[in-house]
């Protein structure tokens, strides 16, 4: 399979919706918000995008400040092509973006658990969130 990867190439939110939905992410993005889905894009550090055929098979985006860490907040591949390697050369790509001493730090899709520590992460159970519309106590 011949698939290319192109760094911070130009993304409309329709693609950037269509690969979620394909990967299953899109259960877990606001997909129907295009306000913040542009957001997303427009403020990304680090987007990868694998394609075949020209199409969008895989997109991995990051938020980071590239030397200490790197919140690598989506990674979707479409369904159709995964197990082939392509996440991995995703975040690949990404970490070679990185300073020497920066960390990727993401939360995983609940169904994605058992991927990342058979390719390397470490666990971590302290991670947090709180939305925004939350107020703190």
């Amino acid at each position: 399979m011949n698939i290319k990867y192109v760094l911070n190439p130009k993304l409309t939110t329709g693609e950037f919706i269509d690969i979620l939905n394909r990967s299953t992410l899109g259960e877990r993005r606001p997909i129907d918000d295009i306000e913040c889905i542009d957001g997303m894009l427009k403020h990304a550090d680090i987007t990868v995008v694998a394609l075949y055929d020209e199409k969008i098979i895989g997109i991995a985006r990051s938020i980071t400040d590239f030397n200490y860490c790197c919140y690598l907040s989506d990674l979707a591949v479409d369904a159709k092509y995964q197990k082939h390697g392509i996440g991995k050369k995703l975040i690949d790509i990404t970490q070679e973006q990185l300073n020497k001493r920066c960390k990727i730090i993401l939360l995983s899709a609940p169904n994605a658990t058992e991927y990342y520590p058979k390719i390397g992460f470490t666990k971590h159970n302290s991670a947090w969130t709180l939305p925004r519309d939350k107020k703190l106590i």
